[in-house]
C-alpha cells in the first residue's frame, strides 16, 4: 500500500519505496527533494524563509531553509543515506505576486544553494523563478518527481545526470 504524504509549508518529510510526497501552492517558497537511488529513500523540505531560525520552537526552525535542509539530511542519514549520494531538486521560488521589490524567493534559493555548496552537494534539477505557482509530486518509489506551474500539465522534472 502506498502512503501518500503532504508536505504542508516548513515541514520535512521523509519517505521509502512506497511514498509519495505532494506539495500544492508552492509561490515564493522552495520545495527540495533529496533522493537516494540506492536505498529508494527520498524527503521533500517545504522552505519558506531564507537562512536560520533566531530561536529554538521546533516547528518555526523548518520553516527555514538551513534547518529544514539540516533536519532532512540528519533524517536521510539516519536511514543509512550518505548525503554525498543524493540527487537534489529545487521547485519553487516564484513572485507570484509580481511585486518589483520581492526577495523571499530569490532569497530562498540563494540560501538553499549556499547550504548545499558548503557541503559539496549539486544540484541535480530545477524549476525555478519566474511568476507561477507550482505543485509537486515526489514518488519515491519511481524516483520521479512531477510538478505543474500554473495551471500547466503535470511535467517531470529530469535529473541531469
Amino acid at each position: 500500500m502506498v502512503q501518500i504524504i503532504d508536505v504542508l509549508t516548513g515541514m520535512v518529510a521523509i519517505g521509502n519505496e512506497k511514498t509519495i510526497l505532494n506539495v500544492s501552492a508552492i509561490g515564493s517558497c522552495v520545495v527540495v527533494s533529496a533522493y537516494s537511488r540506492d536505498k529508494k529513500i527520498g524527503g521533500l523540505a517545504h522552505i519558506m524563509l531564507p537562512g536560520e531560525a533566531l530561536n529554538n520552537n521546533s516547528f518555526e526552525k523548518s520553516k527555514y531553509a538551513n534547518n529544514a535542509l539540516e533536519e532532512m539530511f540528519n533524517k536521510m542519514s539516519s536511514l543509512g543515506v550518505d548525503i554525498k549520494d543524493i540527487e537534489i531538486c529545487l521547485i519553487g521560488g516564484a513572485n507570484v505576486l509580481m511585486d518589483s521589490d520581492d526577495i523571499i524567493g530569490k532569497g530562498n534559493i540563494n540560501s538553499i544553494n549556499e547550504f548545499l555548496r558548503k557541503r559539496q552537494v549539486k544540484v541535480q534539477a530545477q524549476a525555478i523563478g519566474g511568476t507561477e505557482r507550482r505543485s509537486v509530486s515526489f514518488d519515491v518509489g519511481k524516483g520521479i518527481i512531477a510538478y505543474t506551474e500554473g495551471d500547466s500539465e503535470k511535467m517531470i522534472l529530469q535529473l541531469s545526470l
